[in-house]
């Protein structure tokens, strides 16, 4: 397929792969253990390659160095910042739970929305922060994603997602469900009008966000390793008493099996995005 092959990194730094530099240890310089190799690894060397390691885990990353990372220099503007959750239910300990996760993620909710340029290419462009209650869609997060492909629809712009979602937040019960159907509206509005609609699943990206507009986009790319999927894997086993296969749920398994387009190391991610949103245009830059 031509976009697969399009899409393959171009090289082993954005393959998570060796850099060329030798690597100089600095006894005095923090480090941080990688899950999947097991090594020791010098921050600053992690974020100069986008928290990637060298084996090619990918580690996670907040919403604000994420958008840093793929938006041009100083083209981000946010939208609806001042959209965040309330306590419609009262349900216990939540309204607390709320004030804490505030103050550790330094966001006021689970997504953030705005405008940008990729690759001087203009876009609405929506991440999903991890660090809020793990992305967790509630009424507030479902409002503001509305709003921002209404916004793009308005505006004739394309659309670039970046999901990580556990689902839809319980707090908020059948309020937190209806997000599912709302943000899937707006996901086919925006589709009607003839824009395009750019999706990145990284890890995990699960449950309602999963089943609503994290899996409505016109090309769906997802990070290496990444968790995708509805229902979690211990849930679907104990349900059908079958063992899943190896790998089950992770990016490269559901690529295989046909729910993704490819599979985009981070390193090169603004460059395949920034293709893509010009080829959307016709081959034309739009500054």
């Amino acid at each position: 397929m031509a976009l697969i092959n399009f899409l393959k990194p171009k090289n082993q730094l954005e393959e998570g792969g060796r850099t060329s530099a030798p690597i100089v240890r600095d006894e005095s310089e923090p480090e941080t253990n990688c899950p999947n190799c097991h090594r020791d690894i010098p921050l600053s060397r992690l974020w100069a390659n986008k928290l990637v390691c060298t084996c090619g885990h990918h580690f996670r990353m907040n919403a604000r160095a994420r958008i840093k990372m793929i938006a041009d220099r100083d083209s981000f503007h946010e939208l609806f910042a001042e959209l965040s959750a309330d306590d419609p239910l009262r349900f216990p300990g939540y309204r607390t739970k709320l004030e804490h996760v505030r103050v550790a993620s330094y966001e006021k909710e689970a997504v953030i929305c705005g405008t940008a340029a990729v690759g001087k290419e203009k876009c609405a462009l929506f991440v999903q922060e991890s660090n809020f209650m793990m992305g967790s869609m509630g009424s507030a997060v479902g409002e503001k994603v509305t709003r921002l492909f209404e916004y793009a629809v308005a505006h004739r712009l394309p659309v670039i997602g970046f999901t990580v979602s556990g689902g839809a937040r319980m707090q908020e019960g059948l309020l937190s469900l209806m997000q599912m159907a709302k943000t899937s509206a707006a996901v086919r509005r925006h589709s009607d009008a003839g824009l395009l609609y750019i999706a990145v699943l990284t890890d995990p990206t699960t449950g309602g966000v999963t089943a609503s507009f994290a899996m409505e986009a016109d090309i769906t790319l997802a990070e290496p390793g990444a968790t995708v999927g509805f229902a979690g894997a211990r849930v679907i086993e104990q349900t059908t008493k079958k063992t899943l296969p190896k790998g089950f749920q992770k990016a490269e398994f559901v690529l295989e099996h046909g729910f993704i387009d490819s599979i985009v190391p981070r390193p090169g991610q603004k460059r395949c995005l920034a293709e893509l949103l010009k080829m959307h245009n016709g081959g034309q830059s739009h500054e």
